[in-house]
């Protein structure tokens, strides 16, 4: 037999053993216990703050479905925004970001708390009275991540980048 037929071979025995042996994925569910997380918002681009917010409605349904059944109350999730998606919670720009604030309002009504950094704020011209109602505005984006942090939060900072492919394209 030539190298290359035994060559062909043994990969064909190998993928052979590996498919035959392959099982499926199992979803396992881990004890979580009560979730105290900071989101940090830092976008280049305004609209990337609604992908950012599927992230926290993943987090969110996951557990407060079964077979965790969270109370929404045993979340204590904080966001805190500093990015350009700052434009976002003008009260001016609202005509513009009507589903953007509507789903942060929903989100501040069932308890999680919007936090915008006066600094970030003052460098887009606006002041307390210019954001919606539902932010609370904070001197220090990056002082009040830390203030978090040390109060035993985990920090999630959402990853939105721009899409080049469909999802077919990519399977």
């Amino acid at each position: 037999m030539n190298s290359r037929k035994s060559l062909n071979l043994t990969w064909s025995l190998i993928l052979f053993f590996f498919t035959a042996n392959a099982s499926a994925a199992e979803l396992t569910y881990p004890k979580y216990t009560e979730q105290k997380v900071v989101y940090e918002f830092y976008f280049d681009h305004p609209q990337k703050i609604a992908t950012a917010l599927f992230w926290l409605k993943s987090h969110i349904i996951t557990l407060t479905d079964e077979p965790y059944g969270f109370a929404i109350d045993d979340l204590d999730i904080k966001i805190v925004i500093h990015g350009t998606e700052l434009v976002t919670l003008a009260k001016n720009n609202y005509a513009k970001y009507t589903d953007i604030v509507e789903r942060m309002r929903y989100y501040s009504e069932l308890g999680i708390d919007f936090r915008a950094c006066a600094s970030a704020a003052h460098d887009f011209g606006y002041q307390a009275e210019d954001l919606q109602d539902f932010v609370n505005l904070v001197p220090s984006a990056i002082v009040d991540l830390a203030h978090w942090q040390l109060l035993g939060y985990a920090i999630i900072i959402p990853k939105v980048t721009d899409k080049k492919f469909s999802t077919e394209e990519l399977r």
